[in-house]
């Protein structure tokens, strides 16, 4: 993970993964490359989403406002021309627009869909593609998270996320083996 220092251009479905996990302020804080969110993906998924709890809430709007997060739009022409091509396959306006931006600027991506991280490989394949164990793995060896805390925070993550690795993830059984325990 973190192959290089380009920031990471966050997707909705990591953001509330790292939310739900109860920790998302020590985990993005200590990713050392500067955290990015479409503002497509800001306006359309993550202000109004109403399965925040006021504090996760609080937390989101700490890290946009002191620029932990920061929100970009497209820059150019050949951007927006790569989000609508994107929607047009993905039918996702988030994924779409965090992969246009990413792909345009050569700039790495956290998603957790399968479909668009297939198509972002073939599109760019030298592309970083980062997902929710990737960045909890980092956050877990890096911050020396004790098993017992680390375990708590993929639970979260599963309930209250919904989300856990599909067997095919390179970390599936990394997040197994640490739930089982």
């Amino acid at each position: 993970m973190l192959k290089r220092s380009s920031p990471i251009v966050f997707d909705a479905c990591c953001v509330f993964n790292l939310i739900a996990s109860g920790c998302f302020l020590k985990i993005i804080t200590a990713i050392p490359i500067q955290i990015m969110i479409a503002q497509t993906v800001w306006e359309e998924e993550l202000i109004n989403f109403d399965r925040f709890e006021e504090s996760d809430r609080l937390q989101l709007d700490k890290s946009v406002n002191n620029e932990i997060i920061q929100i970009v739009d497209f820059e150019s022409e050949s951007e927006t021309d790569l989000f609508v091509n994107y929607v047009a396959i993905l039918k996702d306006d988030g994924e779409s627009a965090s992969g246009a931006i990413a792909i345009s600027r050569g700039w790495a991506i956290a998603t957790d869909d399968k479909q668009a991280t297939n198509l972002f490989r073939r599109e760019k394949p030298n592309l970083e593609i980062l997902s929710t164990p990737e960045i909890l793995q980092y956050w877990a060896e890096k911050k020396k998270i004790s098993d017992q805390d680390l375990k708590n925070v993929l639970k979260s993550v599963r309930v209250k996320g919904r989300y856990s690795p599909p067997r095919e993830h390179p970390l599936a059984n990394w997040w197994a083996s640490i739930t089982q325990n």
